[in-house]
């Protein structure tokens, strides 16, 4: 009996092996160039950490990677300087006294407002929620010399509530925006049902609104601790010597580079890692509060 001939592979069968063959090389191209910018992106930090272990005139005289040929000359001395300058320690306090109330304020204010004009019902609610945002496109140097004027009338100008107030002031507007998108996107069904269950607004927005809302809180309070971290602007104005954050301080040793790099490359480093411990603490988070609402 005779073989009947086979057919020959068909043109989609042929270019399967090619599609495959491309998509791998994209992905490995893509992942390629993710890993040159990851390596670009932490090349300074990585050098900043190394030149804060050098002793100064190793950085007087030779770039940070001369180091890497030299392990043995790299030491804790220049951290252990800077723990015993009492101006950096203060001004790394006054950043925490700064940071910290902000971000919170900030969240937990953003958060009550962000609620009530997604689903409180009260005269005015569209009216108001336009003027703030409309106060986001008021520049912050617009409102530098006149808050500056009444904090100095208040008693408020050159201490550390005053930092704290303005840049809460400054934060809510982009705070509120965000945070009443978020919370609009839910369910209107599950809130009536929670409502019929006899939840109160409060006990409906502590117990579900809250924990839904997470990945966006969670952004907010990243974007706003780095705000304010690594202010110097709004510090140099209403911060005085005493209530001084790091930043600021930084910049006061700059005035004498070549005497206090010692001081400077440390508290340089100390001033980076606390708000990337902080990012990478909650990147979850982040990473979910960036894309919601980007797939429907």
């Amino acid at each position: 009996m005779t073989a009947l001939p086979t057919s020959a592979p068909t043109r989609p069968e042929r270019a399967r092996p090619v599609a495959w063959l491309l998509r791998q090389l994209s992905r490995g191209l893509v992942q390629f160039l993710l890993v040159v910018v990851g390596l670009l992106w932490l090349t300074p930090a990585f050098g900043l950490f190394i030149g804060s272990l050098r002793p100064d005139e190793d950085n007087a005289a030779s770039g940070w990677w001369n180091a890497l040929t030299d392990p043995g000359s790299l030491s804790f001395e220049g951290y252990s300087a800077l723990l015993e300058n009492s101006g950096i320690v203060d001004s790394f306090w006054n950043t925490v006294l700064i940071s910290v109330p902000a971000t919170v304020t900030v969240v937990v204010v953003a958060a009550l407002a962000g609620y009530a004009f997604a689903w409180l019902e009260f005269p005015g609610r569209d009216a108001i929620f336009l003027v703030v945002v409309g106060m986001l496109v008021v520049p912050v140097q617009v409102g530098l010399l006149p808050v500056a004027k009444m904090f100095g009338a208040v008693g408020l100008f050159g201490t550390i509530p005053g930092v704290v107030l303005f840049h809460v002031a400054y934060g809510l507007p982009f705070a509120v925006f965000l945070l009443r998108n978020y919370f609009a996107e839910i369910p209107r069904e599950m809130l009536e049902a929670a409502r019929m269950d006899g939840g109160s607004e409060w006990r409906i927005f502590v117990r579900l609104v809250l924990p839904l809302g997470r990945p966006a809180i969670a952004s907010l309070a990243i974007f706003q601790f780095l705000w304010v971290w690594n202010d110097m602007l709004v510090s140099l104005i209403f911060a005085d010597s005493q209530s001084q954050p790091l930043t600021v301080a930084l910049q006061s040793e700059m005035r004498q580079f070549g005497s206090n790099i010692g001081v400077l490359a440390p508290g340089a480093f100390l001033s980076l890692v606390v708000p990337v411990a902080v990012f990478f603490a909650f990147q979850r988070h982040f990473v979910q509060g960036v894309m919601a609402g980007s797939v429907k």
